[in-house]
């Protein structure tokens, strides 16, 4: 019942539309309605799954880490839990496949099923090194109770100041990439290894040092994109 609240917003504005706007009756009703009840119990299981698995692992391992006092292996993880995540990204593999195909049909690649495949990995690559990079400074913002408003604004003056340079054909790329990448599998485990590490610090509050973390993972991938379109192209 919950995930159905959740999901009726959505139900609810595409009928208005469809049936007052439109004016035109739903095609495939009975389709339509099987595959709403698969979004409900897929996102109940999701949500059960978090509570479960995700959250707990990821909060556990940040403890673990924080009370073996290895500043190293921490911020290991940190790179390889972003990295991992970022890899595995539904989203994002679905955006750097239909980037190679833009890029191929546009000229700045070749029209090779190849070159196009290396050009969505290396761009896939790209923006996972990027959000690994961005959780170790993001861990390392939170073991020394850093503000994080300062790493924000001057990360956004280098997306700004990048943007100037980079190729227009990798630029809107580029933005889609920091949103893409906190979905599904990195959020839940990011979060989950922020505020398990700041409920581990003495002196840090979770709600101030263990949040942020996610705001790095969405930063770094346009500056990084951008970076690899002025290389590539």
């Amino acid at each position: 019942m919950d995930s159905f609240r959740d999901l009726l917003p959505i139900i609810l504005v595409i009928g208005f539309f469809q049936l007052v706007v439109l004016q035109q009756p739903i095609p495939d009703l009975f389709d339509l309605l099987f595959g709403t009840l698969l979004v409900v119990l897929g996102l109940t299981f999701f949500v059960f799954g978090l509570e479960m698995g995700l959250f707990p692992i990821g909060e556990s391992m940040a403890r673990a880490f924080a009370s073996k006092g290895s500043v190293t292996w921490l911020l290991l993880f940190a790179f390889a839990l972003g990295f991992g995540t970022t890899v595995a990204e539904p989203a994002l593999i679905a955006i750097s496949k239909e980037a190679a195909t833009v890029a191929a049909e546009g000229g700045m690649i070749a029209n090779d099923k190849a070159v196009m495949t290396r050009y969505a990995v290396n761009l896939r690559l790209t923006v996972a090194v990027s959000v690994g990079l961005a959780i170790v400074i993001g861990v390392f913002r939170i073991l020394k109770g850093w503000p994080i408003q300062y790493f924000i604004v001057v990360g956004y003056i280098l997306v700004v100041i990048m943007t100037w340079f980079a190729p227009r054909s990798i630029i809107g790329i580029a933005y889609d990439s920091g949103g893409v990448t906190t979905s599904t599998i990195t959020v839940p485990l990011v979060t989950a290894l922020g505020v398990g590490l700041a409920n581990s610090i003495q002196g840090r509050n979770p709600m101030i040092d263990g949040f942020g973390l996610i705001a790095f993972a969405s930063l770094t991938p346009m500056i990084f994109v951008m970076a690899f379109g002025i290389l590539v192209h």
